[in-house]
């Protein structure tokens, strides 16, 4: 049984495993606001591989239908931290 994930905590891992995809990125200037993929310049494969870094990273399931949730940095955290809190009543 996981712990619940802060939003602090899916933010900083999320950074983490996009800077592991696009290692020019400076996490720090990453706007939680904007759109990631544009203002990090990344693909859709590059965004795919970011979804499943953090799956793995946090071990919480992203299913497709839900990555129109993911367009910002605060929205992809948010995400992440309610998933892990619902994952985590549902055990």
């Amino acid at each position: 049984m996981s712990a619940t994930i802060t939003h602090e905590q899916a933010r900083a891992t999320i950074l983490r495993v996009l800077t592991g995809i696009a290692p020019e990125i400076e996490p720090e200037a990453v706007d939680g606001a904007l759109d990631l993929r544009d203002q990090c310049d990344i693909d859709s494969m590059d965004f795919l591989n970011l979804v499943i870094g953090v799956h793995q990273a946090l071990g919480v399931d992203i299913p497709e239908r839900d990555y129109p949730k993911l367009v910002t940095l605060d929205g992809f955290a948010s995400y992440v931290a309610a998933r892990s809190a619902s994952h985590h009543h549902a055990e």
